[in-house]
């Protein structure tokens, strides 16, 4: 007999596609009219960061939605970026920018009760570090605690994977 069907809910973001989506962005703030002038910058800050900056608090936050609409375009959640408020840096306005990688543990702790509560009887969430994985009996089960927690916001990008 196989083990009880199972799944993962991780929240992960693929590195390659936020560097694009920045090299995009970074391309259309050398390019756009309006931004022109304003020493607009965008760049990698770190493993995990991104540093924007520009001369007026206006154009930091024009830069920010820029590089926003382009992780859109490259289907990775608004959810996984925390962006600061613009602070000014010398002549300078700087945004700085999380890109958010896993589960935090109280987060974890939500969908788990979540599945508790509202989900399929014989279904199981377990916290495995930054992930949770879920077993249950049958398959049916869990496509219903996936439909469930589609419908919920618990604040961070959550995805579906190891589905078995």
């Amino acid at each position: 007999m196989a083990a009880n069907p199972s799944f993962d809910i991780v929240s992960k973001v693929d590195r390659q596609e936020v560097d694009n989506a920045l090299r995009q962005a970074a391309k259309e703030l050398e390019t756009r009219f309006d931004f022109r002038g304003t020493g607009a910058e965008i760049s990698w800050a770190g493993e995990e960061a991104v540093s924007l900056q520009a001369e007026t608090e206006e154009r930091v936050r024009a830069a920010l939605e820029v590089f926003k609409e382009k992780l859109v375009k490259r289907n990775i959640s608004l959810k996984s970026l925390d962006a600061g408020d613009p602070r000014s840096s010398g002549k300078t306005f700087k945004i700085d920018a999380k890109i958010i990688q896993g589960i935090e543990s109280d987060k974890a702790k939500a969908i788990s009760k979540k599945i508790r509560d509202e989900g399929p009887k014989g279904v199981q969430a377990q916290i495995q570090g930054d992930q949770l994985r879920v077993t249950g009996k049958k398959k049916d089960d869990l496509q219903t605690v996936i439909a469930l927690l589609k419908g919920e916001d618990f604040g961070v990008a959550l995805q579906f994977t190891n589905y078995r």
